[in-house]
């Protein structure tokens, strides 16, 4: 383009991704060529004429010839003289069609609700879910935080008779027994100071639907008692009433402890374990789905680029490999935090290490890669670590860093990697 914002220049590509011939678009204005949907309000092309600064990868979405609308990916820079003045920008776009289709197709595939995952562990859960929901079965969800226990009570949900009725969620171990007493079942006026008028419990809320108890591993004795009297009467009586009222409630309960134990311990009746565990799933923690990540970070990475206005493209190759080698104590709910933080401290384009939460930037410390690896050293180190987790399983390796297995091959034969012990 001229400083007079006309098309001097215009390529086979171009001609292909807008449908207009280059002998068309020469000589025209070029928002009257591209029809983007920043021509008028911010054009690309002017920002960087007017600030000198270029524009990297941004998203955008054009006007074909024939009327259809196609997203592309626009750069800018500018054009100067032997003598260093600016004489005109150039644009380069690459059309993202094929991108998006993919991205709806991967969607499609690793997406149940708002649950995204490419493990098999997880769509063996996917595969159960239809089934449990048609039936109104209490159903125990364990694992520990942040592994999406809700996510997964809330698909059950949607997929059951009940998902026109209220989906109601009751964090158990937030609230005191007196306190928790009263939100799940309600109290009359009078039961105790201050209740000064009726208030229905969550088991009310939740009538005609869904009632999800998490962390039920922190109830007391005493709540345990009346919660199995609900669960096997199908009613229940608020505090300080005599009227029995009916519970018409498919209950989901979640806890990230050993509910085992804490039956052997004394400290969890068995009759509610066994009324609560009909039918158990164990969501998997997110060190064991490391394929998972990718498409995670994708998915936070769009839904902050929507909260917070900006357009970070993605995760760099180093942070990548910093993802793939972390253990995530913490689970998804880590990973959306550290990719949270890292919107923060990164203006634009790729998050690097440096724009990471200080516990997973690289440093010389236990369970992190040394200062001074290449990117070879990296991805050497995260493939074999991979290759330890699962006993040098080929298949199982390579889904967990989310490659073909032929893929994984080649790394092993190019770093020269052995197990430490006898080959399984």
């Amino acid at each position: 383009m001229g400083p007079d914002w006309r098309v001097t220049s215009f390529n086979r590509a171009a001609e292909e991704i807008t449908g207009i011939p280059a002998a068309e678009a020469l000589g025209r204005p070029c928002c009257e060529v591209f029809r983007a949907n920043v021509c008028e309000s911010a054009c690309v092309l002017r920002h960087t004429m007017e600030t000198g600064r270029p524009v990297v990868n941004q998203p955008i979405a054009i006007l074909r010839a024939d009327g259809k609308e196609i997203p592309i990916s626009v750069s800018t820079a500018l054009l100067r003289d032997a003598s260093g003045k600016i004489i005109g920008g150039v644009e380069t776009f690459r059309d993202l069609s094929l991108v998006e289709d993919l991205r709806r197709e991967i969607t499609r595939r690793y997406r149940l609700g708002d649950i995204i995952s490419k493990s098999p562990l997880m769509h063996k859960i996917f595969s159960l879910l239809p089934d449990i929901a048609r039936t109104d079965t209490t159903v125990l969800l364990e694992g520990e935080s942040g592994t999406g226990k809700e996510l997964v009570a809330r698909a059950l949900h949607s997929l059951s008779r009940r998902a026109r009725g209220p989906f109601v969620a009751v964090n158990c171990g937030a609230l005191p027994d007196t306190l928790l007493e009263s939100e799940l079942f309600g109290h009359a006026a009078g039961a105790f100071t201050d209740a000064k008028r009726d208030r229905l419990g969550r088991f009310a809320m939740a009538n005609g639907g869904t009632l999800f108890l998490d962390e039920i591993g922190d109830i007391s004795p005493a709540l345990q008692v009346r919660l199995l009297r609900v669960l096997e009467e199908r009613a229940f009586v608020p505090l300080g009433s005599s009227k029995s009222i009916k519970a018409d409630v498919r209950v989901v309960t979640a806890t990230n402890k050993d509910l085992t134990r804490l039956v052997e311990d004394g400290l969890f009746r068995s009759d509610l374990y066994y009324r609560i565990n009909v039918v158990k799933l164990t969501l998997p923690r997110l060190a064991a789905r490391k394929e998972d990540i990718p498409l995670l970070a994708e998915h936070f990475i769009s839904r902050f680029n929507t909260l917070y206005d900006k357009k970070i493209l993605g995760l760099s190759y180093d942070t990548l490999a910093i993802f793939m080698h972390h253990d995530w104590p913490g689970n998804i709910r880590e990973l959306e935090n550290a990719i949270e933080y890292a919107f923060i401290l990164c203006p634009q384009g790729l998050i690097q290490p440096q724009h990471l939460p200080d516990h997973l930037r690289p440093q010389p410390a236990a369970g992190m890669p040394p200062l001074g690896l290449t990117l070879k050293d990296l991805d050497k180190k995260a493939v074999w670590e991979a290759l330890e987790r699962n006993s040098w399983r080929k298949l199982a390796t390579a889904r967990e860093l989310g490659i073909d297995k032929n893929t994984l091959r080649r790394k092993i034969k190019r770093y020269g990697l052995k197990p430490t012990a006898t080959e399984h």
